[in-house]
């Protein structure tokens, strides 16, 4: 449960820090006609956004398996984080053309030391919850925690150009302003479609990768009674997965004999492999020629 709390944890600081910079940047953006300002503020949005479906996902994902779904409930992580994805992405299509049209009219924006001021908070604060979010992400293998970490550094980023745009301004050079706010919208579109394929692959089943797979074959081989092991198959639940696969043994074992050291590589895999949630495996009996006396 350990994994859980620190997630909502992680996500209500996130909402709470997003709400803030949301409000100072979209006052200040609008009152400067700032596009890059602006867009920094749809950027939040989207932060507060995630930060909830990140707080809803992770409630759902907590609960227990039941009977109607025995595997619990883990894939509601990976739905939300969709979500969180396609909202990015029309996000950053939205400020991608507000961008364009200023850079077509050559709109200028009024310099403010206030735009600086919010910037220099920004980058402290997402600072901030990078570490944090970085942390938990790293130690649970969240996903979801790992998209709000992405966000948070890329805003660090991006009001750092941000930040240069609005100083160029202070010179008269505004063209950069458009420039940047369409950096930005490439920006979160970019995370937004990253997110989505990893959602994307794992709601659609994709396999456990080549690194795990490698740590099972490794405890099954050191078993003298295992013969072989064939018909891999994983299934992502959640952030873990569920395999199965066979195992050939000595077909003069008994059949209690042969099913024990099933049961204890099941045990032994999903106790000492954090990735695994459930491993399920069959016993094939292979004949084998006893030497002659």
């Amino acid at each position: 449960m350990d994994r859980f709390k620190s997630a909502k944890k992680a996500s209500i600081l996130g909402i709470a820090g997003n709400i803030f910079l949301l409000i100072i940047k979209a006052i200040i953006g609008f009152m400067t006609r700032s596009r890059a300002m602006i867009a920094d503020a749809m950027n939040s949005a989207s932060d507060i956004f995630s930060s909830l479906m990140t707080l809803i996902g992770n409630k759902i994902a907590s609960q227990p398996s039941d009977e109607d779904h025995n595997l619990g409930h883990g894939k509601a992580e990976y739905i939300y984080s969709l979500l969180i994805s396609i909202t990015m992405i029309i996000l950053g299509l939205t400020v991608a053309f507000d961008s364009i049209k200023s850079l077509v009219q050559k709109e200028e924006f009024t310099f403010s030391i206030w735009l600086v001021i919010i910037c220099i908070l920004t980058i402290l604060t997402k600072l901030s919850l990078y570490l944090y979010t970085k942390r938990v992400a790293k130690k649970y293998n969240n996903l979801l925690m790992k998209a709000n970490c992405e966000d948070h550094k890329n805003d660090c980023i991006i009001t750092s150009i941000n930040l240069l745009a609005i100083i160029l301004g202070k010179f008269g050079i505004y063209f950069v302003d458009g420039i940047v706010g369409f950096g930005i919208a490439i920006w979160i579109m970019k995370t937004g479609v990253e997110i989505f394929k990893e959602s994307y692959d794992v709601l659609m089943d994709k396999s456990m990768d080549n690194k795990t797979k490698e740590l099972v074959y490794n405890i099954v081989k050191k078993h003298d009674k295992v013969l072989g092991m064939t018909g891999f198959h994983s299934a992502p639940v959640g952030y873990q997965y569920q395999i199965f696969f066979t195992i050939q043994v000595d077909g003069n074992l008994k059949t209690f004999e042969s099913h024990k050291i099933a049961n204890h590589l099941e045990k032994e895999i999903t106790k000492s492999i954090p990735e695994i949630f459930l491993t399920v495996i069959h016993v094939d009996p292979v004949h084998v020629k006893k030497e002659k006396a």
